[in-house]
């Protein structure tokens, strides 16, 4: 079972530093991205009006390049088809909402974007995006992403893996992934807690054990 970390410890310290910056229009949000994203590894969330700026940090990218991989392999073994977005900016001007999440995938629609650039005012969201939260933001992401469309929202908060479904324009936490739900959440957490000893030995078990789940 995953080891989660004792609530009286320093783990929010080893969050990701956030400034907040509130009153600004869609033309100063892009500025502002234009500036940052040039000189900086920052991470923008636009929310109409409101920006937060995020830098992450090592527990912060530990856990969203791991989670990322645990994805990946499900979806390689599960014979399923891929196109990743990693960080891209997800903007919608007619929203007045942008951000970049963690990662983002096309799973189920993935015939429809690939080998190709995505253009959100005419494609569909990706099916599946990862956030990566160890230190409070004050943004509502889940509404950002219910706005945007995404079927499946996971949220990672260091400690505690939540996962979402889109139903009716809302989220509904679900016990299990509907595109992986072979998977229980104590499969990433077991997976988390064996790649902090051994990445390399952790994807190498995880893997067998999910090409055994395809033969059961």
């Amino acid at each position: 079972m995953f080891t989660q970390p004792n609530p009286n410890s320093t783990t929010q310290d080893l969050g990701e530093n956030r400034v907040t910056f509130h009153g600004l229009d869609w033309s100063a949000y892009q500025q502002m991205k234009s500036l940052l994203n040039e000189r900086t590894r920052a991470r923008l969330t636009f929310d109409r009006g409101t920006l937060e700026i995020t830098m992450p940090s090592e527990p912060h990218e530990f856990y969203a390049e791991l989670i990322g991989l645990f994805i990946r392999i499900l979806v390689v073994e599960s014979g399923l088809r891929l196109k990743s977005l990693r960080s891209t900016t997800l903007d919608r001007a007619d929203l007045d909402r942008g951000t970049e999440p963690d990662n983002a995938y096309y799973i189920q629609n993935q015939a429809a974007v690939a080998g190709r650039a995505i253009d959100l005012a005419n494609d569909p969201p990706p099916d599946l995006v990862v956030e990566v939260d160890i230190r409070h933001t004050d943004i509502d992401k889940n509404a950002i992403y219910a706005a945007m469309g995404v079927p499946e929202l996971w949220r990672f908060n260091g400690q505690l893996w939540q996962i979402y479904q889109l139903s009716d324009g809302d989220y509904l936490e679900c016990d299990r992934s509907p595109t992986f739900p072979f998977a229980a959440k104590d499969d990433l957490y077991n997976f988390l807690t064996a790649s902090q000893t051994d990445e390399v030995e952790a994807e190498i078990n995880f893997r067998a054990w999910v090409r055994e789940q395809q033969t059961t």
